[in-house]
C-alpha cells in the first residue's frame, strides 16, 4: 500500500511523543511506501503568533531573547530524547540553529517596523513546521529509516498568494508527483514534509490555515495516488459529538466525505474543512487513528457508507461566532446581496451560514467572530437610510448531519420540538440541499446543552 500519515497537534508535544510517533511509521515501513506530513508541535504555533503580534503592537525586543532560548530549549530536548545517535543530532541541531537565528531576526524586523502584515505573519508561523520535521526525520533515521526532511514548497507545494489562507494551484499536483514519487518508490526513502504550509510561484512562504496540515496529508495523495490517508489524532476516530460536551458520544465506524466535510465546515475540529476535497475525486479513503491507540480501527471517510439506521449521525457546534443581519425594505433583493458577499468576500470574511427572507430585505449571515470587525466595515458604506446593518456577537452554531436525513420526513420537526421543551430558543436556522445536515444559531451560553439534548433525542450515544 501507498500511505500517506499526518502527525501533529497535542499528540506531539516533546520527544517521547516524535519517537512514538516514528516508531509507528517503522511498524509499516516495510510492506509499504509511506510519506510522513507533520504538524508544530503542540502550542507551538499559538507561541508564535503571539510573539508575533507582540512584536508588532509592544516593540517586545526583550522577550525576543527569552522566547527563542524557551523554543530552543524545548526543541532540542526532543532532539535529545528522540534521536540516539550522535552524529545526527549534531546534524539536527545545526539546521535547528540556523532555524533559530532566522526566526530572531525575523522577529527583530517586525519589531522595529511594527508592522505585522499577512505575508509576515505567515513567514513567522511556517516554523513550528519546519522546526518539527527535521527532528522527526532524524529520528526516522536513527531507528534505521531511511528519510529526508522537506519543506512543503520543497515537495511541491505551489499555492496563490492568498496569505493565511492560501490554495494550491494545480500545477502542484504534477509538481508533488514529480518530486515525491522517486523518492517512496525508487529510492524507498521516507520524506517528512511540513503541513500547513507551501510557496507561492516565486518562493514565498504562505500557510493553508489554522489545521491545515490536514490538507497538505491529503492533497500529497491526490498527487501521488496513494491507497489511503492516515490522520493520526488524540481521539479513537469522530465522534457523535464532542465527548467533552456529550460524555457518552461514541465513535462512528464509517461516515461518507459529505457528512464529513459537512461536520468539519460546521465546527468539528476533527479534520480542515477543504482537506477532504483533493481526494474525493480519486476516492481515496482518509482514516483517523489514534496516535496512543493505534490498534483501533478509527473512522473511514470513504464515498458511501454502509446502510445504517442512524438518521442523525453526528453534532457539532461552534461558539465563536456572530450573526450579521442586513434589513430593509423597498429596493432590489439581488442587487443589495450581490454588494453584500462581494465585500465580504474582498474582506476575505469566512461565510459559514446564510439565511434569508425576500418579503422584505433580511438577510442573516454568520461568520467567525474573529472576522466580525472586518465584516461591519465592509459593509458600512451599506448602512444608511433604507438599510440597518447590525449584529449578534453572542451565538454559538450546532450543526446535526447525516445522510439518513435525506427523505426522511419530520427530522426538522424532532430537532426544534426536542429544544422546544428545554426552553432553548433558535435564532436562526438553515438547512442544506442535500438534506445531509439541519443546521440552526442559539445564545452562547445554550449551545452545548443545545447539542445534549439533541444527542439524546436521537438516541445517538454508545
Amino acid at each position: 500500500m501507498r500511505i500517506v500519515m499526518k502527525f501533529g497537534g497535542t499528540s506531539v508535544k516533546d520527544g517521547s511523543s516524535i519517537l512514538h510517533c516514528a516508531k509507528l511509521v517503522k511498524r509499516y515501513v516495510n510492506d509499504n511506501e509511506v510519506v510522513v506530513v507533520v504538524s508544530a508541535m503542540a502550542s507551538v504555533t499559538d507561541a508564535l503568533l503571539n510573539i508575533a503580534e507582540k512584536c508588532c503592537v509592544e516593540r517586545a525586543r526583550g522577550q525576543i531573547k527569552l522566547f527563542i532560548a524557551d523554543m530552543m530549549k524545548r526543541h532540542y530536548e526532543a532532539v535529545e530524547i528522540a534521536v540516539k545517535s550522535e552524529e545526527i543530532k549534531n546534524k539536527v541541531y545545526a539546521t535547528l540553529g540556523s532555524l533559530f537565528d532566522e526566526l530572531e531576526k525575523v522577529l527583530l524586523g517586525i519589531s522595529y517596523l511594527g508592522e505585522l502584515t499577512n505575508r509576515s505573519r505567515d513567514y513567522i508561523l511556517s516554523f513550528g513546521e519546519r522546526l518539527l520535521a527535521p527532528i522527526f526525520s532524524a529520528c526516522l533515521i536513527s531507528l534505521g529509516v531511511n528519510s529526508v526532511a522537506l519543506t512543503g514548497g520543497e515537495a511541491g507545494i505551489i499555492t496563490d498568494r492568498n496569505f493565511g489562507r492560501a490554495r494550491p494551484l494545480p500545477k502542484a499536483y504534477q509538481l508533488i508527483r514529480n518530486r515525491i514519487e522517486p523518492l517512496i518508490k525508487i529510492n524507498k526513502i521516507v520524506p517528512v514534509i511540513t503541513g500547513f504550509i507551501g510557496t507561492t510561484e516565486d518562493g514565498i512562504i504562505t500557510t493553508l490555515g489554522r489545521g491545515g496540515s490536514d490538507l497538505t496529508a491529503t492533497l500529497i495523495a491526490s498527487a501521488i495516488d496513494a491507497d489511503e490517508v492516515w490522520l493520526w489524532k488524540e481521539v479513537d476516530g469522530i465522534m457523535t459529538a464532542d465527548p467533552k460536551i456529550v460524555p457518552n458520544a461514541r465513535v462512528i465506524p464509517q461516515i461518507s466525505y459529505q457528512e464529513a466535510m459537512e461536520l468539519s465546515h460546521f465546527g468539528a475540529k476533527i479534520l480542515h474543512p477543504k482537506a477532504l476535497d483533493p481526494v474525493i475525486k480519486k476516492k481515496i479513503p482518509v482514516r483517523i487513528k489514534n496516535t496512543f491507540n493505534p490498534d483501533a480501527e478509527g473512522t473511514v471517510i470513504c464515498e458511501s457508507t454502509e446502510s445504517t439506521s442512524d438518521i442523525v449521525k453526528a453534532l457539532s457546534l461552534i461558539e465563536k461566532v456572530a450573526i450579521v443581519n442586513v434589513s430593509g425594505a423597498g429596493f432590489d433583493f439581488a442587487e443589495i446581496m450581490a454588494k453584500v458577499f462581494r465585500r465580504l468576500a474582498n474582506a476575505k470574511v469566512n461565510v459559514i451560514m446564510v439565511a434569508q427572507s425576500s418579503s422584505e430585505l433580511n438577510l442573516s449571515i454568520v461568520i467567525e467572530k474573529s472576522d466580525l470587525p472586518r465584516a461591519l466595515e465592509a459593509l458600512e458604506d451599506l448602512n444608511g437610510e433604507n438599510v440597518k446593518i447590525d449584529k449578534i456577537d453572542d451565538v454559538a452554531v450546532v450543526s446535526a448531519v447525516g445522510a439518513g436525513m435525506a427523505g426522511t420526513p419530520g427530522v426538522a420537526g424532532r430537532i426544534f420540538s426536542a429544544l422546544g421543551k428545554k426552553g432553548i430558543n433558535v435564532i436562526m436556522i438553515s438547512q442544506s440541499c442535500s438534506e445531509y445536515n439541519v443546521s440552526f444559531a442559539v445564545k452562547r451560553d445554550e449551545g452545548r446543552e443545545a447539542v445534549r439534548v439533541i444527542h439524546d433525542e436521537f438516541k445517538l450515544g454508545g
